[in-house]
């Protein structure tokens, strides 16, 4: 199952996860855009879920509809940036409840429905922003993501006598839409993208190849790590 499948890593994670041979199940909240992702998966037996998760009754609709999962990749996300002397209480209540309470709440609710089976991988997008880093103005959203690594070092350990891994990716800057919104101009992203020693940002697909080896029998014995995918930018 892929969360934010909708677009950005979410939906490059689900087409890449088919063309590995998954029958994939994905959610999102836009069922338009949850469609587009859905058409382009390859394979047969696939499944779609429109939910929104921020609410108690889309993780019910999820659970209802769910199979039996192997894997769990939690994608879905929001960023903000705004200076820390001028963030409010609401702002931060709502990127935690999305970017933290939301996936953790969920990975919960799976286990002890029994969705997973023994030997699943959960995957957790974190961000080289929090566990490793931190941009200016990204303060919050950096927070979230320092919660989501260390909760899922948590899960990893209390999770490991069902056989279920738990691990998160942390890219650094990826081209998805995510990332564009007013509060940067194009010649800012030149110059932030001239920071990584590769000189540009990762493409979704890229990230998602490093979920996919979190995700199968590869990574057997990995479990409460960070892999960071970054194209050399915490080298510096």
């Amino acid at each position: 199952m892929v969360t934010g499948a909708s677009s950005g890593i979410g939906r490059a994670t689900a087409i890449e996860c088919s063309k590995m041979g998954a029958t994939v199940v994905i959610t999102g909240r836009n069922a338009e855009r949850l469609q587009e992702t859905f058409d382009a998966l390859e394979g047969e037996g696939h499944r779609q879920i429109t939910a929104d998760l921020a609410d108690r009754d889309g993780i019910t609709c999820v659970l209802n509809q769910l199979p039996e999962v192997n894997g769990v990749v939690n994608a879905a996300g929001i960023s903000m940036t705004v200076p820390f002397p001028f963030i409010k209480q609401q702002e931060i209540e709502k990127i935690f409840n999305i970017n933290f309470y939301v996936p953790t709440l969920l990975v919960k609710s799976l286990v002890r429905a029994k969705k997973l089976k023994h030997g699943s991988s959960v995957v957790f997008l974190s961000s080289i922003d929090g566990p490793v880093t931190v941009h200016i103005g990204n303060s919050v959203y950096a927070a979230t993501k320092g919660a989501v690594s260390a909760m899922a070092k948590g899960m990893a350990v209390d999770l490991a006598a069902k056989g279920i891994r738990v691990n998160c990716i942390l890219p650094g800057m990826t081209e998805t839409p995510f990332i564009h919104g007013d509060a940067f101009s194009e010649e800012d992203f030149e110059k932030d993208r001239n920071q990584y020693p590769l000189k540009r940002y990762a493409r979704p697909e890229e990230v998602a190849y490093g979920i996919i080896y979190l995700l199968s029998d590869a990574a057997s014995f990995v479990t409460g790590t960070g892999i960071v995918i970054d194209g050399g930018f915490t080298l510096q």
